[in-house]
């Protein structure tokens, strides 16, 4: 019964607590004007018997989780904002660049003099005062008087144009430059002060103008500077001309309703040339839509889209500023005219007085027939590796120039890498390759257990076919045999190689230990191929390759003699190539693969796993 009573009496001095919390909320809070506020104060009551501490209750100092964007976060009092800057950070639903500018593409060839706008117009900026910058009301002048008058003061230029000096009287100095404000100022005073008087004029400070960017630029809008800054300057902070649909070479400075100066950003590109102007306040920068254009695709130094006035539509002046290279012989135009297809491929010079339409394309092109050749020396040779030789050279007016030890170089085997038989070798290739793919994957099947198979062969076909796209041919032409050498005609970049005298027969393919193995002219291919290490298991000992030291191939067997003819007797140098056998109880396209592996092993001297 005891405790019953204890237990009964801190009920009711807890009850008693919470009433006597909830009244002391109720005073302190008689200006509480919601539910929400109430119950957050009941809350607080009710978290004060568990021993927290009530902090101070106010109807002012609710806590709440919106927040301006740029807002500090200690800020805690109703009716009071940031004046900070936003620093670009975008309200929520504050129209942005990519909301309300049109998508583009990047351009291929982007407008000529675009890369001003990359430059520090913006944000280099110079800490004195220009010397042509015109004075305007509310700049502030300091004026130092000594001598028999002492007077020191700033003084402000009024909306008139005039400072006051006490005893001297209104001077009128607006739109006077910076430079030559200390001269007006003295001359003024010296004529009242004709005598020991001194006098300093100094520029304090300009004031700032405030005007506007409009047309196609990326933001417009209005934005302050200082009257003498360029106007590249506020066309850098308006993020710069729409490339796709602004002027480089139509810009306006309009000023009361009247245009008081142009800018052609073509003339500052290529002189230097901005128009002398001091800005006022209300100055409207305006932005013409852009003009003709003609896109220079390659060969000049100056691959951009142009914009050209009317008068300019030539090739004279697209030369000029597109500037083509050195060996550019002939442009080629194409465009529309007359709701027609246009097109003219004509030399630069003829070009030059060609007239063009907007929208026109140009190329420059070195199209000069070739007089002169370079030709390579590679192998046993002395002197110069390259030769210059007229079109129309012969191998042997060639070789006559070249300086060669005939005890260390052999002579009579001498071959030409061209890259044009290169580029067909591996068309063709290429083509058999194709025609391999074509055959395993259009197989027909007559059952599930063969398309099973016929995958794992196709597997290992593609396996093959990727090696073999890897393999890039010599281009090796063969032009002596028997110590006679064929005066062919010679092609851009061919190469003369004069072979090494050597003592070596190489052996390589499907043999264990592939090496280069001293001439014996008693030994037969059996006999190489046995000092390489003998056969592998895949070797094909029925078609030996054998790659003649001038190039030349042939085919032989183990079984053939070499001293039984002489077409197939080896000589040094010559090398012995043992080719891969092709399986022909599991692979469908034997016929493919073999003629494959034959013409990769000639064009490159390689034998194809």
């Amino acid at each position: 019964m005891k405790f019953m009573n204890i237990k009964n009496s801190f009920k009711a001095l807890t009850f008693a607590a919470y009433a006597v919390a909830v009244c002391s909320a109720f005073v302190n809070t008689a200006s509480a004007q919601s539910v929400e506020q109430l119950q957050q104060l009941r809350e607080r009551a009710q978290q004060s018997q568990s021993g927290a501490a009530t902090p101070s209750v106010s109807p002012l100092s609710i806590s709440t989780q919106r927040t301006l964007p740029g807002a500090s976060a200690s800020a805690n009092t109703m009716g009071q904002f940031s004046t900070q800057p936003r620093n670009g950070v975008n309200l929520p639903g504050e129209p942005t660049i990519d909301t309300v500018f049109p998508a583009q593409a990047p351009m291929e060839n982007p407008p000529f003099a675009a890369n001003l706008f990359i430059g520090g117009f913006e944000s280099e900026r110079s800490s004195g005062l220009n010397d042509n910058y015109l004075i305007a009301p509310g700049d502030k002048i300091s004026i130092w008087l000594w001598g028999a008058v002492n007077f020191s003061d700033v003084v402000t230029v009024d909306n008139q144009g005039n400072i006051f000096i006490p005893n001297i009287g209104p001077i009128r100095i607006a739109n006077t430059p910076a430079g030559s404000v200390n001269q007006t100022v003295t001359g003024k005073i010296r004529q009242v002060y004709t005598n020991d008087v001194n006098v300093y004029v100094n520029l304090l400070t300009s004031t700032p103008v405030s005007l506007y960017v409009s047309g196609p630029v990326l933001r417009p809008g209005q934005y302050a500077g200082l009257a003498s800054d360029s106007v590249l300057y506020y066309l850098k902070r308006a993020g710069g001309i729409d490339f796709q649909r602004g002027s480089f070479r139509q810009i306006d400075i309009v000023r009361n309703g009247k245009v008081v100066a142009s800018a052609d950003l073509y003339a500052f590109f290529r002189s230097g040339k901005l128009p002398e102007i001091s800005f006022k306040d209300g100055d409207t920068i305006l932005v013409h839509p852009i003009g003709n254009t003609i896109v220079v695709e390659t060969g000049a130094r100056n691959s951009f889209t142009f914009e050209f006035l009317n008068e300019e539509l030539n090739g004279g002046v697209v030369n000029y500023f597109a500037r083509p290279g050195e060996f550019a012989s002939h442009a080629s135009v194409s465009g529309i005219r007359n709701n027609k297809q246009f097109a003219r491929y004509v030399s630069v010079n003829e070009f030059a007085s060609l007239k063009l339409s907007a929208g026109d394309t140009v190329e420059y092109i070195a199209d000069h027939e070739p007089q002169i050749y370079r030709i390579n020396v590679a192998g046993a040779f002395a002197g110069a590796s390259q030769v210059m030789v007229d079109k129309g050279a012969r191998l042997i007016d060639v070789l006559d120039h070249i300086e060669a030890d005939t005890t260390l170089s052999d002579t009579q085997n001498i071959y030409l890498l061209r890259e044009s038989v290169a580029v067909k070798q591996k068309e063709i290739i290429e083509e058999g390759l194709q025609r391999l793919e074509r055959s395993m994957y259009t197989a027909p099947i007559s059952s599930t257990g063969e398309g099973a198979i016929r995958a794992q062969e196709a597997q290992l076909v593609a396996d093959f076919i990727t090696r073999a796209r890897q393999v890039e041919p010599q281009g090796r032409v063969v032009v002596s045999e028997n110590g006679e050498i064929a005066n062919i005609l010679l092609e851009p970049n061919d190469t003369i190689v004069i072979p090494e005298v050597t003592d070596l027969i190489h052996v390589g393919g499907e043999v264990l230990l592939p090496q280069s193995v001293v001439f014996n002219p008693d030994a037969t291919t059996e006999d190489y191929v046995a000092w390489a290490g003998g056969f592998t298991e895949r070797a094909e000992d029925e078609r030996i390759l054998i790659v003649r030291k001038n190039g030349n191939v042939t085919f032989t067997s183990v079984n053939d003699s070499f001293l039984s003819s002489n077409d197939s007797k080896l000589e040094p140098g010559d090398q012995i190539i043992v080719l891969p056998a092709i399986d022909t109880k599991i692979l469908q396209a034997v016929k493919d693969i073999t003629q494959i592996v034959y013409q990769i092993a000639i064009a490159a001297n390689v034998a194809t796993d």
